[in-house]
């Protein structure tokens, strides 16, 4: 998501072309409405805010990474005060239960019955604050809602709302009294996304608000407003459905998965799912930068942040100090681009 929005191409094999109806313009002005309304509490982070609107346009979910004090957490709850959406937290710990996240069922005195009480899972946008600090029991509690939409106590399945959202966040330098997430865990984020540390402007003018008065715990303060509603996500959603996707540019997406599979660096490549995922982003992103076909450079764009959490290192390799951001960036260099 670093890289910078692809300029116009024309596509490799498309016919038909026709242009998106002008609700899609409203739709894609509201979300980028978004970015500006974040803004005003986040400095500098642009692409991981993408990465976030992105994974709303493809219903999918994020994991953020990066060191304390980066503005994880509050980038998210910046995104949901910029949403007419309703929103939950949950601060993963150690002794959290899979029932603290999915709910339970409560007897009821009055009834003589069990009721089932939902838990913070049932909501559109769900905050797992530090989701590598519970065990991997409570964090499986998460598979079927992410990947389902639904959640099944005793037995019975219940359907999340939509959009259904989870933004995970986890520090990648502190391993002492966290828990890894697991491969199958990993695989049900979209995209995984890094959220570095600032510029020298940047960290000028973050000092600078807090030194007019910025308080990070009010964001009405800090004028954000919900800008976008669910009308406008649907409407989004719609448009990117209709964006073009050429034979090739299919099979340059497919090329690239299987790169990562032959990759000497590489346990374990990219799957059939991580193929769907990266066209699925690409298509997303192409529909942001205001097209209707999308071009080999929205599918490199997308390549890192959508594959990087689903390639597994050979020891040897990690020992060497080769990262999966390298790995593919070298198959991303070397499979041939279609024309």
């Amino acid at each position: 998501m670093s890289a910078p929005i692809p300029e116009s191409a024309e596509p490799a094999a498309i016919t038909g072309t026709l242009p998106a109806p002008a609700v899609s313009d409203s739709a894609r002005a509201s979300l980028e409405a978004l970015r500006f309304e974040i803004a005003k509490a986040v400095v500098g982070q642009d692409p991981a805010v993408t990465g976030l609107v992105v994974a709303l346009l493809c219903r999918g979910h994020v994991l953020l990474e990066g060191v304390p004090g980066v503005a994880k957490t509050l980038l998210v709850r910046a995104l949901a005060a910029s949403l007419e959406l309703d929103t939950k937290r949950v601060q993963f710990t150690p002794d959290l239960m899979p029932s603290d996240v999915t709910g339970s069922l409560v007897y009821d005195t009055r009834s003589a019955e069990f009721s089932f009480q939902p838990g913070p899972v049932f909501t559109n946008l769900l905050l797992a604050d530090e989701i590598n600090r519970t065990p991997p029991k409570t964090q499986s509690s998460l598979l079927e809602a992410m990947e389902e939409r639904q959640v099944t106590v005793d037995g019975t399945p219940r359907a999340l709302p939509d959009p259904f959202l989870v933004a995970a966040t986890q520090n990648p330098v502190e391993y002492e009294g966290t828990y890894p997430l697991p491969e199958a865990q990993l695989d049900r984020f979209l995209l995984k996304l890094t959220v570095p540390l600032p510029s020298r402007e940047d960290e000028i003018d973050v000092l600078t608000r807090h030194a007019d008065g910025f308080n990070p715990r009010d964001l009405a303060a800090a004028g954000i407003r919900p800008v976008a509603g669910l009308a406008d996500l649907e409407a989004a959603r719609a448009a990117v459905a209709r964006t073009l996707v050429s034979p090739e540019i299919a099979a340059y997406v497919v090329d690239i998965c299987r790169a990562t599979r032959e990759s000497p660096s590489l346990a374990l490549g990219a799957s059939p799912r991580g193929a769907t995922a990266l066209l699925s982003t690409a298509r997303a992103w192409a529909w942001l930068t205001g097209r209707d076909y999308v071009t080999p450079d929205d599918v490199k764009a997308l390549a890192l942040p959508t594959l990087r959490h689903r390639v597994h290192l050979r020891p040897e390799a990690e020992m060497e100090g080769v990262t999966a951001d390298s790995v593919i960036t070298a198959v991303l260099a070397h499979v041939p681009v279609p024309r």
